[in-house]
């Protein structure tokens, strides 16, 4: 017969098997096999009756999922010159260059070259880009990266993020030969929204935040400004929630009644239209919206509420719930790897059980009391999937989202409802007077995050920090929420939780005579994070793009402290990111060849014979040898050896085949670890350095597809002969390597840490 299962618990079931479904398709297509018979399995154990149903929902999910991951480009077109013919789907203006989403229709790549089919969309930058509209047809060359980004613990993941994206390709557009438009933009109700705004809303703040919080434009919003939202926890303020959608629906329903009040005064109470009327208003805002998850989630919802009202069927709210979910899952199967997704759907799940499962209240405490299970809530979903929490978040957003909610975001949607008026009215003040009190609402609003920002500590959590303090944070929620504690254990507990969250979170730092490193991966560069029982270090602090981006900005979401800062060298690649480590970070001391190398910071200069124990660790320099300093750039790099009693791990920098010679006098081998002179270039690693020091690992810190073929074929050899596990940050990633006594273990963040020592995993990345 099969199990009958309540309606709320079936559509748990069946949103299951659509996430299964889209993870599923993130497998390879061997694994993906176990997974299909798995879910016929449990779909007849569970539901017999139903189990098609399940397994629908599942090959669904997967077929769909499937159909947004694109064809991503082969490495053998990268920086090659292709012809793209399709439509712009998306613009962002940027300061000298416009950022477009390109939507490939077909592709061209020159002969003799592989194909470039199936690459869905690419993100371009077009410098000196022409007026642009969204629609546009154009025949582009473009010059086009594969879409990977830099991987680095708590980072990040642009690789990751332009794949689920459906991104096939990055790149940019060339100007020769020419672009061509083929077809003009058709009409689009958000441009007649920037034209509107433009004519009615002189502050320029003012429009970028009602195009933010109405539009769903967050780019409209500066860098800086999501930068001070980000610092103070508040980024889900700046963007089109469900609140936005409620408001629109309940408001358009309210408008059509009082016209259907009006229309049939005897009978206006049995008029059905005003519910559909407000179904298409809540469907057509988040279509407006982009369809954003949590905008998404909250139209179904506002729709299921609407059709409970009309009195034809009530379904559970957990019934609401996951039948929103499994929509918002089957139509869009990417938004299962967006954060917002999961923050709505927490949320509005934080909210059913608070006023489910304890007896309400009202007033002011009800709001406060809402607002700080909330913050519980999101602050631990936030540390899971962001890894960062700004310190008084949880304070700030008590204030900050009803001063959002209440204020900012009824006067936004109250000025697009009243602006048209002044055409029909002898009143001009009348609609541009709610989005003039929006404007005193954000100005205060901002002042008010600055200031948070200057009082907040510089702390950010480390990450063998996260699981704990995202625990503690939940446990916490949870306490507040169970029904039929008393206010004695409520408090109990809580101190109890925060006790355990903070002690076990605060044993990320490595034992005395320990240490850790972490090989950023940077792309073509070098920045190399050493941790002791007490102490920090950077070697080096990675590349400046021409763009002007710096990998470190990317690295620590909050102002950092370091103890020592080496700087092997003056080149772009090792010392590009020292300005931003100046402006945002603090250090205590500099070392470098010489004060000529890097502009700006006081430097000691690192020579021969200078060396210090630090927490059990013996940090040495062994070059330059004296202060009369090589002419080459390359070989006046510092030289660091770190000793503990039973490892040693040796960094060169650029040093070349001269250096390595006279290297040779001073150390033996053979070392445990050895960061490749120069990223693996054929100018450093000579045979008689690889023969002597036989390290048992190599890492070699260069960037993906790099222009200069780093590592080298030739030293891949080299080293494989040696019998060295290598690794490269091009293929694994940020590296780290922690050292306890005698054991050396390194795990790479792209998940081939301890695979390959015997076979070579690193292949040259010019072949």
């Amino acid at each position: 017969m099969g199990l009958t299962l309540p309606g709320g618990l079936r559509l748990a079931l069946l949103a299951a098997a659509a996430i299964s479904g889209v993870l599923c398709a993130e497998l390879s297509p061997h694994q993906r096999g176990w997974w299909l018979w798995g879910s016929w399995l449990l779909a007849a154990v569970l539901w017999r009756r139903q189990a098609w149903l399940m397994a629908a929902i599942f090959s669904l999910a997967l077929y769909h999922a499937l159909a947004h991951v694109p064809t991503p480009l082969v490495d053998g077109l990268a920086r090659q010159d292709v012809t793209l013919v399709g439509s712009l789907t998306e613009i962002e203006t940027l300061e000298q260059r416009a950022r477009l989403r390109f939507r490939i229709d077909s592709c061209h790549s020159p002969a003799g070259l592989p194909d470039c089919d199936g690459l869905g969309h690419a993100r371009l930058s077009w410098y000196a880009a022409p007026e642009l509209s969204v629609g546009e047809r154009w025949r582009l060359t473009a010059r086009l990266l594969p879409p990977r980004g830099l991987r680095n613990p708590g980072a990040f993941d642009y690789g990751g993020w332009l794949r689920r994206q459906g991104y096939g390709a990055t790149g940019y557009v060339r100007d020769a030969p020419a672009p061509q438009r083929l077809e003009a933009g058709a009409f689009s109700p958000l441009s007649a929204a920037h034209d509107w705004l433009t004519a009615k809303v002189t502050d320029d703040n003012t429009r970028r935040w009602l195009r933010a919080l109405t539009l769903g434009e967050g780019e409209a919003l500066e860098s800086e400004q999501w930068e001070l939202l980000r610092v103070t926890g508040t980024t889900h303020l700046a963007v089109i929630s469900g609140l936005h959608v409620g408001m629109v629906a309940l408001g358009t329903l309210w408008l059509c009644r009082q016209l259907s009040r009006r229309l049939w005064p005897r009978s206006w109470r049995m008029q059905w239209w005003p519910l559909p009327a407000a179904a298409l208003a809540a469907l057509g805002y988040a279509m407006l919206a982009g369809f954003a998850p949590p905008a998404t989630r909250a139209a179904i919802m506002a729709v299921i509420g609407l059709w409970v009202v009309s009195g034809r069927h009530a379904p559970g709210v957990w019934q609401g719930w996951w039948l929103a979910l499994l929509l918002v899952v089957l139509a869009m199967p990417d938004a299962l790897f967006r954060g917002g997704f999961w923050l709505s759907f927490a949320a509005v799940a934080i909210l059913i059980i608070a006023w489910r499962w304890r007896q309400r209240v009202a007033g002011w405490w009800a709001m406060l009391r809402t607002q700080w299970l909330l913050s519980l809530g999101v602050g631990a979903a936030t540390l899971v999937l962001f890894a960062q929490l700004a310190p008084l978040s949880l304070l700030v957003n008590l204030l900050a989202v009803p001063w959002v909610s209440l204020l900012m975001v009824p006067s936004a949607l109250l000025g697009w409802l009243l602006s048209p008026l002044p055409m029909l009215s002898p009143l001009p003040m009348l609609g541009t007077l709610p989005w003039w009190f929006f404007g005193v609402a954000v100005d205060m609003f901002e002042t008010g995050l600055e200031r948070v920002r200057q009082l907040q500590p510089d702390w950010q959590p480390a990450a063998p920090q996260l699981a704990a303090l995202s625990a503690g944070l939940a446990l916490l929620c949870l306490i507040s929420l169970l029904p039929g504690l008393t206010r004695r254990f409520r408090l109990l507990g809580g101190a109890l939780t925060c006790t355990l969250a903070l002690g076990s979170s605060s044993s990320h730092l490595p034992a005395h005579g320990d240490v850790r490193l972490i090989v950023h991966d940077v792309g073509q560069g070098q920045l190399i994070e050493i941790r002791t029982a007490s102490r920090r270090w950077l070697y080096d602090a990675g590349p400046r793009w021409r763009s002007g981006f710096m990998p470190l900005d990317t690295l620590w979401s909050q102002p950092q402290r370091f103890d020592e800062v080496v700087i092997s060298h003056g080149d772009n690649d090792h010392a590009g990111g020292v300005a931003a480590l100046m402006a945002q970070h603090r250090v205590a001391r500099w070392w470098a060849p010489s004060a000529d190398e890097v502009e700006g910071p006081t430097i000691v200069p690192c020579r021969q014979g200078v060396s210090q124990e630090i927490d059990g660790v013996r940090f040495s320099f062994l070059w330059p040898r004296s202060a009369m300093l090589p002419q080459s750039a390359n070989e006046r790099s510092c030289v660091l050896l770190i000793e503990t009693d039973h490892q040693r791990l040796l960094i060169t920098g650029d040093a070349g085949r001269a250096v390595e010679r006279q290297l040779l006098d001073d150390i033996e081998g053979p070392v445990d670890l050895l960061v490749a002179g120069h990223h693996g270039s054929t100018t450093s690693s000579t045979p008689a350095f690889v023969a002597a020091l036989r390290p048992r690992h190599v890492v070699y810190s260069a960037g993906y597809l790099n222009a200069y073929g780093h590592p080298a074929d030739e030293v891949v050899r080299r080293f494989r002969a040696a019998g060295s596990c290598q690794w490269s940050t091009a293929l694994d990633g940020a590296l780290t390597i922690e050292i306890r006594a005698e054991k050396l273990g390194i795990d790479a963040i792209r998940g081939t840490s301890g695979v390959g020592c015997e076979t070579d995993r690193v292949e040259s990345i010019s072949s």
